[in-house]
């Protein structure tokens, strides 16, 4: 199933602040896979949790490889306090498999490293631009717009962030 490209340019829909995360995992030892496949079959399981729950906080993904070491997945957040619920909330499958990383790490002798980064944008300090694209990225997560709504260039679209913020 292939998204349709929207003709023309698009902007993404989002409106005030943008939390945006990044997690992923790289394979450092590919001939041990009973160390790096229970976390690299963890995260689709924890992305299922969150689509199931509407009130989750998570907005969007993209699912992305550096290379056949390296995974990762580009998260879009409702806001930095519904993504650090989620992470320590003892029901769900995060704090679970936090759990069991920590337990392997221990004995994994370094098979798998694991990483997160979290931004909390600003508005006005965000912009994006479509051309030709079906959604992808912020867009897929907030919405589409024509890009005339938001202005013409990347300067427009910030400072009407920005302004709109104010």
């Amino acid at each position: 199933m292939f998204a349709k490209p929207i003709p023309g340019r698009t902007t993404a829909a989002a409106e005030g602040e943008v939390v945006v995360f990044l997690i992923g995992m790289r394979i450092n030892h590919f001939r041990a896979p009973h160390q790096w496949l229970p976390v690299f079959l963890a995260m689709p399981r924890m992305l299922r949790e969150l689509r199931r729950d509407p009130q989750s906080g998570l907005l969007g993904y993209q699912l992305l490889s550096g290379s056949p070491r390296t995974y990762y997945v580009v998260q879009y957040w409702e806001s930095k306090e519904k993504l650090l619920e989620y992470a320590a909330a003892p029901e769900k499958l995060h704090r679970k498999g936090w759990a069991l990383i920590n337990r392997f790490e221990h004995k994994s002798r370094q098979h798998v490293g694991i990483w997160h980064e979290t931004y909390v944008v600003p508005p006005g300090n965000y912009e994006s631009i479509y051309g030709d694209m079906p959604p992808y990225g912020l867009a897929a997560a907030t919405g589409v717009l024509p890009v005339e709504r938001r202005g013409a260039t990347a300067r427009e679209r910030m400072d009407r962030s920005r302004a709109a913020a104010e």
